[in-house]
């Protein structure tokens, strides 16, 4: 089974996304690092069995590949913009993906390793509607992990797209996470709704 492993806002730059993100969930994000391969850098917070990043180009990188996250051309104003899910054997994930759920990338920093599918064009797979697939690698130690836990915890994530239906159909036999549903709509977009110690807080 595939596993909900974090949720990422899209900015066109770091800090302004850090402060939009912040704003909105009332608690500060921690350091993150860079993507010299995608030329993008992060920012993370703790989530309980997951964890958030605010991802944007980073201006001092030149970028080996299109970036990943549709972050060639980022939003004019932060939003939530990706989820990923975690599996053991990303090659045969794939296989039971649609086309243009992208092909693995090797990648590390530090002491992570991870295999993450990644479209060819940098896009978001089907605009969003479908989770880009993540393997970490043997012996990394999950971010979520190591990360502080800032008593923020996910209670619903909505996933809209014209093929929001198919996409649920798909992947009823791969994911199995309440938290997560799917909502037909005329353009594809995320929702997640998050409890905190000061109450409900919303990103999309």
């Amino acid at each position: 089974m595939w596993q909900l492993d974090h949720l990422a806002v899209c900015a066109a730059d770091l800090t302004v996304g850090r402060d939009w993100a912040e704003s909105r969930l009332g608690v500060a994000f921690g350091p993150g690092g860079e993507h010299a391969r995608y030329g993008t850098h992060n920012l993370l917070l703790g989530m309980g069995d997951l964890y958030l990043e605010v991802i944007a180009p980073n201006p001092d990188a030149v970028p080996q590949a299109p970036r990943w996250f549709g972050l060639d051309t980022p939003p004019q104003s932060p939003r939530l913009g990706n989820w990923i899910c975690r599996t053991v054997d990303i090659d045969q994930a794939l296989r039971a993906a649609p086309d243009g759920a992208g092909r693995p990338a090797d990648l590390e920093r530090g002491d992570l390793r991870w295999r993450i599918a990644v479209p060819e064009d940098g896009s978001l797979p089907m605009g969003g509607g479908w989770p880009t697939l993540i393997e970490w690698g043997a012996g990394t130690q999950h971010p979520a992990q190591r990360l502080p836990d800032s008593g923020l915890r996910l209670r619903r994530l909505i996933v809209r797209h014209p093929q929001a239906e198919d996409f649920a159909q798909r992947l009823a036999g791969l994911l199995d996470d309440p938290r997560i549903t799917f909502e037909p709509g005329p353009t594809p977009g995320l929702r997640a709704e998050i409890d905190s110690p000061q109450g409900p807080k919303v990103l999309e």
